[in-house]
């Protein structure tokens, strides 16, 4: 399926598309150095909450999509290095309101699931009126 939006995504912050399809899309991430906070390699939970806000844009996959809301939780730490998957799902379509469900794995764990309220709106947010 073709991407429809956030077509100018930085792979090297967020990840690379691996597959979408209608309702669903997963995105792949390899931290890097620059991510890191500390002498230990652990990497700012915004670039793990980004991939699984950028996932859940393209579940939506329409290219006006915004995010509202997100509830998550980060369940493990994640190093620099580290290859993370993230998988979103529309779980709920209110038709202008979509409801994605994601979950960001690090090979079998889970390191962040969250649900993220997505709104498709009639014009671009940053449009004049």
């Amino acid at each position: 399926m073709e991407q429809r939006t956030h077509k100018l995504t930085s792979e090297r912050l967020v990840g690379k598309p691996v597959r979408i399809e209608p309702g669903y899309a997963e995105v792949e991430l390899i931290t890097t150095e620059e991510m890191k906070v500390d002498e230990f390699g652990l990497v700012h939970g915004g670039f793990t909450f980004g991939l699984a806000d950028y996932a859940a844009m393209l579940a939506v996959n329409e290219p006006t999509v915004v995010l509202g809301k997100a509830e998550v939780r980060f369940t493990k730490p994640v190093r620099v290095g580290d290859k993370l998957l993230a998988k979103a799902k529309v779980s709920e379509d209110l038709g202008r309101k979509k409801i994605v469900d994601v979950k960001v794995y690090r090979g079998d764990e889970v390191v962040l699931e969250g649900t993220f309220h997505c709104y498709v709106l009639e014009k671009h947010v940053l449009e004049s009126p």
